[in-house]
């Protein structure tokens, strides 16, 4: 019988296809899981559990699919554009944009509904507002909320899901208050053609394209002025980029040039404006002036996407290329060239640009493809790896969306059809590239939650931040809701911490009771009070009443985080310990300021590990404990030898390494 106390002390390959289930022999197999759920690979080769997501609003309309685009004027100045069926509203510092004119409340009734007199007011029936700073009626303060009963000069208010607001045991009104329309700008773009526009964004003005559409601009005058306009466009001949079947599906800036690409009419064919001049395509042969190039090509491969680093990357459906120029200058009329790289094909997805690297998705929305730079322009050229060839079963069903998130640890994020979130994190001078994936708190008819939409905004706070649009039914109604990934950083104590999702957090005196959470009417939510895991409750009311005070609380979703090891290869004295029944008697489970954490060798047979002792008080919060857990592990000789870790409680969880010490039997 062989001992052997193996070290699996590297992650960095990820939750690895159950293809490689064979080849213990690479090492991608020592660093590769079986299932990594809600848990994201650090470059440092570790494991830790995702944040939750914060709830920053519902969209304008959660019978509608909607869109988020990002849109940065500067690292300090940011937005996430909510695009809805023909319309636009506006996310800055994770808040709704308001309305410039707030309107004033001067009365407000006890009565089911209560009325609110506003004079001249303008609001219209369905209208969603604010209603902050009443004086007295404090119940409805700090809400959102839609206008029902609508007259000249008052009006009544709903829930976001349609019920009228009862004042009549609210506290009685007495001066003060005022009601705020969400900021929403009409758009031409309905709902089918949302996730096809492709957009480029030049200071406060975004160029948007769709084949279907007239060119648009965006322009950002204020937090809530913005305009959409339709491009004037000038040029000799006429640059042929409007009209039916004229409209450009891609567009880009590259070396000061306004660039669009793909009609219908002309699938291949790009225009680049003059330099510097981004509305002039006036066609020449001066160095400036504006070029129209079409692709030469066997068959017609329309252009899916425009990427630009050092070079022009152009994405069609049959190929890969790259425009340069003749003389490694900038490009020009008479010195542009262009290159086929590679003959896999890109989905109509726009890809994300890591350093000088572009990551596209393979025709067939299946593989992702790394377009790197191997050699030299005109004599290495370009290659286009499979990022997914370890883990093709992450991206079943296909990925609709691409979103980067550069700080802390360099992540890819993609949706896929089934609504799950997945992520790759991705390091390539360490070769980390590691999918993990991640399925969001809540329900959708039945099934798990939806993401439909994903966006990333850069971030001084140290970490860039992710917003995802939400689908879930909550309380029989399907609802979409824009939430934020909260920040992997969360302090050096619990009561920081935030693992739930669509969640909320509080910070201040200490309450017996937690209240806004009117958009999970009936729902069980997870709760951390004081950094100590509280019992689930049910929202009612809006609110839910904690077992004990609390002066910080985060309250929301709950969702489990899993590790699941391979197979362990540790060897046995003839060879290989695969195929041998072997036993894990002993585990010494390395960890990171972590509280809370299950491990065992079955789904079924998991035990909580202690990290409170008798000298702490249950109602505050543990120490985040960093260090080794000695874990003892009942049964006896089997051949699957697993190690499953879990978290289910709002707390953290980070694995550096385990160790099991084993015995395997030799036959």
């Amino acid at each position: 019988m062989a001992r052997s106390a193996p070290a699996l002390s590297s992650f960095t390959a990820g939750e690895i296809s159950p293809r490689l289930e064979g080849r213990t022999n690479i090492e991608k197999y020592r660093e590769g899981l079986s299932d990594l759920t809600n848990m994201v690979v650090m470059p440092h080769g570790g494991v830790t559990r995702r944040p939750g997501t914060e709830y920053l609003g519902e969209v304008k309309s959660s019978a509608v699919k909607t869109r988020l685009i990002a849109f940065q004027f500067k690292t300090s100045d940011t937005y996430i554009l909510e695009f809805g069926n023909q319309i636009m509203r506006v996310f800055r510092n994770d808040l709704q944009v308001l309305n410039s004119s707030a309107k004033t409340i001067t009365a407000a009734t006890k009565a089911n509904p209560g009325v609110f007199t506003s004079n001249s007011h303008g609001f219209s029936n369905g209208d969603e507002i604010y209603v902050d700073s009443l004086g007295g009626m404090t119940e409805v303060n700090g809400r959102n909320y839609l206008v029902a009963n609508s007259t000249t000069n008052t009006f009544s208010l709903q829930d976001l899901f349609g019920n009228n607001i009862n004042t009549t045991s609210f506290t009685t009104y007495t001066s003060g208050g005022t009601a705020t329309e969400i900021f929403e700008i009409a758009t031409p773009y309905s709902e089918a053609d949302l996730f096809n526009i492709r957009f480029a964004q030049s200071a406060d003005t975004m160029y948007l394209v769709h084949p279907s559409y007239d060119i648009r601009t965006l322009t950002r005058s204020d937090h809530n002025n913005w305009t959409f306009a339709t491009l004037s466009i000038s040029g000799s001949p006429s640059p042929g980029l409007s009209g039916s079947d004229n409209r450009p599906s891609c567009v880009s800036f590259f070396e000061q040039r306004l660039v669009f690409a793909g009609t219908n009419n002309n699938p291949q064919s790009i225009w680049f404006s003059k330099n510097g001049a981004y509305t002039d395509f006036t066609v020449g042969t001066n160095a400036d002036d504006a070029l129209i190039y079409t692709i030469a090509s066997n068959q017609v491969n329309a252009i899916r996407y425009l990427s630009a680093t050092r070079v022009l990357t152009i994405g069609t459906s049959g190929g890969e290329y790259v425009l340069t120029s003749t003389n490694d200058g900038p490009i020009t009329p008479t010195t542009t060239l262009i290159r086929k790289y590679s003959n896999y094909g890109s989905a109509s997805i726009d890809p994300v640009q890591v350093a000088d690297v572009t990551l596209f998705v393979q025709r067939g929305a299946r593989k992702v493809r790394e377009f790197k730079f191997v050699g030299n322009v005109n004599t290495g050229g370009y290659a286009a790896p499979d990022m997914t060839i370890l883990a093709e079963h992450i991206t079943d069903g296909g990925l609709t969306q691409f979103a980067y998130q550069q700080e802390p640890d360099s992540v890819v994020w993609a949706t896929r059809a089934d609504g799950t979130l997945v992520g790759m994190t991705y390091r390539r001078e360490e070769e980390v590239v590691a999918w993990h994936k991640h399925v969001i708190g809540g329900a959708f008819s039945g099934g798990q939650a939806v993401v439909e939409s994903i966006a990333t905004l850069p971030s001084d706070t140290g970490e860039d931040e992710l917003y995802m649009i939400v689908k879930r039914t909550i309380n029989s109604v399907t609802k979409r809701y824009v939430e934020k990934l909260k920040l992997f950083d969360f302090g050096a104590n619990t009561t920081g911490a935030f693992f739930v999702d669509s969640g909320l957090s509080y910070s201040g005196s200490a309450v017996s009771s937690l209240s806004g959470l009117y958009h999970l009417p009936g729902e069980n939510v997870s709760i951390l009070a004081n950094g100590a895991s509280h019992p689930d409750k049910t929202v009612a009311s809006g609110g839910v009443a904690l077992d004990f005070s609390a002066t910080s609380a985060s309250v929301g979703f709950g969702f489990t985080s899993n590790l699941e090891t391979l197979r362990i290869e540790s060897g046995s004295v003839d060879g290989t310990s695969q195929g041998k029944p072997k036993r894990i008697h002993a585990i010494t489970l390395r960890l990171f300021e972590t509280v809370g954490v299950e491990v065992g060798n079955s789904t079924t047979e998991l035990d909580r590990i202690p990290f409170r002792d008798s000298s702490m008080d249950m109602d505050t919060a543990i120490p985040l404990f960093t260090g080794d857990k000695e874990i003892e592990f009942p049964g006896g000789f089997e051949d699957d030898d697993r190690i499953f870790v879990r978290q289910t409680q709002p707390l953290p969880l980070t694995v550096l390494a385990l160790f099991p010490r084993m015995n395997t039997f030799d036959l």
